[in-house]
């Protein structure tokens, strides 16, 4: 069976850019719950975008820190969203509102990623972003080589992906999906639906690469 890479774009705040996300074919869109991020939207704003979306296509909710009622509100507003953390929470915070998560990951020379994956093993995936200054991976590149082979949860890779580099990723990581924000957008919070299609294609691209060296 041939291997598809699963394909979320980030920090969507327009209504044009939801519709190119899933015009290209993107698995999953996600909403910016962190008020210092500049792709930060409101809860009411987001429920209002994930209304827009097909069946199949998963709103994903972004948190750093967050209080527990912020993200049982999210929860409830948005039925389907599935949650996404990336500061310092723990295992028992991300599962306390009871709806399938992520779990973040800052790579980093050192950062053990096999002891960290066997404490949030209830985890849907760890992402795995560039440890930058803050939170979030700024649009950085982190060393792919980082990535043991061995990982018992699946590997979403993230990290200033774009159309240029995404296929070099998914060969080199093999991730169950990868995530794009920063390298799909023509300014902050505002994405292009042309970055996006190619985004989309680079990766189909890897994964029929991948399809035909197994075969």
């Amino acid at each position: 069976m041939t291997r598809r890479t699963r394909i979320k774009i980030c920090g969507i705040t327009r209504e044009t850019d939801l519709a190119a996300a899933v015009d290209a074919g993107a698995d999953a869109v996600g909403f910016v719950f962190y008020p210092k991020s500049p792709r930060h939207v409101s809860l009411e704003r987001a429920a209002e975008l994930a209304r827009r979306l097909p069946a199949f296509v998963m709103p994903v909710g972004l948190f750093v820190n967050a209080e527990p009622e912020a993200v049982r509100a999210a929860a409830a507003a948005i039925p389907q969203l599935l949650l996404q953390f990336h500061g310092d929470e723990t295992p028992a915070e991300c599962s306390a509102a009871g709806r399938p998560w992520l779990r973040a990951a800052r790579m980093t020379a050192g950062f053990d990623l096999l002891d960290f994956a066997a404490r949030f093993h209830d985890a849907q995936a760890l992402l795995l972003d560039a440890h930058v200054e803050g939170y979030g991976g700024g649009g950085k590149v982190f060393d792919w080589s980082l990535v043991p082979a061995n990982v018992p949860r699946p590997v979403v890779l993230s990290g200033g992906l774009h159309a240029g580099n995404v296929i070099e990723g998914v060969l080199q990581v093999r991730p169950w999906a990868v995530d794009a924000s920063s390298g799909v957008e023509a300014a902050k919070g505002i994405k292009d639906a042309a970055l996006i299609r190619r985004f989309c294609e680079a990766v189909r691209e890897a994964d029929a690469r991948i399809a035909d060296s197994e075969t």
